[in-house]
């Protein structure tokens, strides 16, 4: 019996070695291409129930560089922050911006309407005070009734 085996030991073998050949003899499909790696631009569009309407709310917080302190340097940041704001709202993409009044870490809030939020994160880090390191800003997709916002900013007189 051991010789049996030991006789059908090669014919396995060159079975197996022919077998491979035959597969490799055979055209194969072309290999799926990689996937192209996901960036920011590729991330897939937010789809939202019928109805209703995408912001970017930015919560403002106290940056590495806020201080309480009233000096000539924070007052031009501030005129800078209160500028860019109106510039913001000017171009209809900021829709609500405006601070909390419980002098937490949390200090404001911007709502962009805006397409993506790479946009959003332009719009946030073109604000002085970011630039400053006074805030620093969180950014969130949200969503609501498409009626709630009225995106016509008005300045009280």
């Amino acid at each position: 019996m051991k010789k049996m085996r030991l006789a059908l030991t090669p014919l396995i073998l060159a079975l197996l070695l022919a077998s491979l050949a035959v597969r490799a003899a055979e055209p194969q499909a072309p290999a799926p291409a990689p996937a192209a790696p996901e960036t920011p631009a590729a991330k897939p569009a937010i789809e939202l129930p019928p109805g209703m309407a995408l912001y970017y709310m930015v919560f403002l917080k106290r940056g590495p560089k806020w201080t309480p302190e009233v000096t000539e340097a924070t007052k031009k940041i501030q005129e800078g922050h209160m500028a860019n704001i109106q510039k913001m709202a000017d171009t209809g993409k900021l829709v609500v911006a405006g601070p909390f009044l419980d002098d937490g870490q949390l200090r404001g809030i911007f709502i962009f309407k805006v397409a993506t939020e790479e946009e959003a994160k332009a719009l946030m880090e073109s604000d002085p005070a970011v630039q400053a390191g006074r805030l620093v800003g969180e950014i969130h997709p949200w969503m609501t009734d498409a009626r709630v916002i009225n995106t016509g900013l008005q300045t009280p007189k």
